[in-house]
This record gives C-alpha cells, sequence and structure tokens, in this order.
C-alpha cells in the first residue's frame, strides 16, 4: 500500500491571508499563513491590539478547552479557538511548517468546511524543504471509552479514518465514513463536508455566548421537524453529518505534532473524544514509534520507513 504522503518537511511557498467571520464570537477574523523553517511545525500567533503576540504551538500538550470546538490555549485572553477546520487541511495537504496570524479569538468559520483553505493554501503551493519528515507510526491498540462512545488507535499500513455516529433524529440516524487518508481523499469526499446544529439549539448557544457567527452561510442547520433548513441542501447525499465528524477528527489529530501511521476509529465521538484518546496514545510511549523514510522519494510505502533514535523528538509536548 502507498502511503499518499510526502517524505519531505513542507512549507508554504508565500504568505496567504483570509478573513472571515469567527463562527462563536460573531467579530471579523483574519488570517495569513507566512512560510517558516524545518521542524517550526504549525505555530499560532494571536497578535493583540497593545502590538503584543500570544505564541501558540498546534500541539496535543496546548490543548484548552474541546466543548463545542477546539481551542488552544487556557485563557480567553491568550488562546485561539475553532481551529480544527484549519488543521484539517494542513494535515491533509502535507502542510509541515507554518506560522498562522491570527487578527481575532478564533479562526474564521468561511463555509463551515475546510475547502476555502485548501483551496488558499493551493493557490501559492507547498514547497519542499529538503529534510524528512518523521511519522509516528502506531504498534499497538490503544482505546479510550466514556458513556456509550469510544475511540481507538490500531497499528496500519497507511493512514486510515474510521468515524460513525448515532443520532436520535431521523435525519441522521447511524452514518459510517471509512477511508484512506491523502490529499485527493480529503479534499473529494470530507474537505467540503460542514459543520451541523439543530435550530432547537440555537436560543441556548446564543445566551452562552456561542454560535453568535452561525448563519446558513457557514452552517447546515436542521429544524423541529427533521429537515435541512438550507435552501440547497446537504453538499454530500445524506451523510455529509459523519463527513463533516470524520474532517474535526482529521483536524483534532493533527495535534499530534507529526503524522500518524495507522488507523483511528470512533464511534459517537466529538472534540473532547478525539483529544483524550490522543492524550493516551501519546502518554504511553510502547504504542508507537518514530519512524522516518529510509528513501528519498515523494510517496512512500510501509516498507521504506525506519525506527529512528529520537527520544527528544516530542512536538506533543512542547
Amino acid at each position: 500500500m502507498v502511503i499518499g504522503m510526502l517524505g519531505f518537511q513542507t512549507t508554504v511557498s508565500r504568505p496567504v491571508t483570509l478573513s472571515g467571520t469567527g463562527v462563536h464570537s460573531g467579530a471579523e477574523v483574519t488570517i495569513t499563513f507566512n512560510p517558516a523553517e524545518v521542524d517550526t511545525g504549525v505555530v499560532f500567533h494571536r497578535m493583540h491590539d497593545d502590538g503584543s503576540v500570544t505564541e501558540l504551538r498546534a500541539v496535543s500538550a496546548q490543548v484548552g478547552s474541546t466543548d463545542l470546538c477546539t481551542v488552544l490555549g487556557f485563557s480567553p485572553a491568550h488562546s485561539v479557538a475553532t481551529i480544527e477546520h484549519v488543521m484539517a487541511a494542513l494535515y491533509a495537504l502535507g502542510l509541515d511548517n507554518v506560522v498562522i496570524e491570527v487578527y481575532g479569538a478564533e479562526m474564521p468559520i468561511m463555509d463551515g468546511s475546510s475547502a476555502p483553505f485548501i483551496e488558499a493554501i493551493e493557490q501559492i503551493g507547498l514547497v519542499s524543504l529538503g529534510v524528512k519528515r518523521r511519522y509516528i507510526r502506531i504498534t499497538k491498540p490503544v482505546r479510550i471509552e466514556h458513556g456509550g462512545s469510544w475511540s481507538e488507535f490500531r497499528p496500519y499500513d497507511g493512514t486510515r479514518f474510521e468515524v460513525e455516529i448515532d443520532f436520535e433524529c431521523p435525519l441522521i440516524g447511524h452514518q459510517k465514513w471509512e477511508g484512506n487518508l491523502t490529499a485527493a481523499t480529503f479534499k473529494s469526499d470530507l474537505s467540503r463536508a460542514r459543520t451541523f446544529g439543530f435550530m432547537r439549539d440555537v436560543e441556548r448557544l446564543w445566551a452562552s455566548g456561542h454560535a453568535l457567527g452561525s448563519s446558513l452561510e457557514n452552517s447546515v442547520v436542521i429544524s423541529d421537524d427533521n429537515t435541512v433548513i438550507n435552501v440547497e441542501g446537504l453538499r454530500y447525499a445524506k451523510d455529509e453529518f459523519v463527513r463533516h465528524k470524520a474532517l474535526d477528527a482529521v483536524g483534532d489529530l493533527a495535534l499530534a505534532g507529526a503524522p500518524f501511521i495507522g488507523c483511528y476509529r470512533s464511534y459517537r465521538g466529538g472534540h473532547k473524544m478525539n483529544a483524550n484518546a490522543l492524550k493516551a496514545l501519546l502518554s504511553d510511549t510502547t504504542a508507537y514509534e518514530v519512524v522516518e523514510t529510509s528513501a528519498a522519494r515523494p510517496r512512500v510505502t510501509p516498507r521504506d520507513f525506519v525506527a529512528v533514535n529520537a527520544p527528544g523528538f516530542a512536538p506533543w509536548s512542547a
């Protein structure tokens, strides 16, 4: 099986800027993707009005709240929220090193999917930095459970997601998406899937200061009679809902700090389950090994990976 990943670290060829509305704050947000050096990783710079900057590395150890979205940082004034759609795009495209300047408290929601971020990055392109990328290869199963939900990592020769949801809402019901993750698969099967919510929850979310920027332009909204309010309907037949949950999982697991080789499975999961499963994996050093390619080639197979002696390589804990 060929793994659809570049064997070398990458960055963006030049800066690119996007602007939009924060889905929870309702405020205008501007972000800029900037080129970065080898081993920088994904770093968010929240730019403050007084000229100061809060630097947040996109790694598991920096994850704060996961209630309605994934947040980096542990205080509202020094955090960046709703990073999952951006992180999913970066992970799927194989973008390793980038500094994202953020003028606001969260990522712009755009159309509620990862597609606008994919388009912006593809417009400027990636460049290879000529240094081998390291990967986290799963060597044994790691599983967590909470109530009727569970998530697990399993060894697999590739990068695979199997995401299952089960809602009482008859419009959604039981849905499953599974597939090997490549840039092409992500773009065609997941990238355009939008966040979704229920009309019955709107007033409660507004009262708690959330979803202030949510609209039919950036969310699939389900009415009280279990129909889609959006005039254009769903982008992916009947299962846009599980596809978006899979998109979220890709973005949340991008916080491993390095791409993983293995299979991630979840049932009735979400941001919190994704984050906790990742922490469980990274806290068990017998469950994974750090590997890199043995050959200088852009596309690799499982036999091209070799374990490396890198005890200091733990970007997820930084």
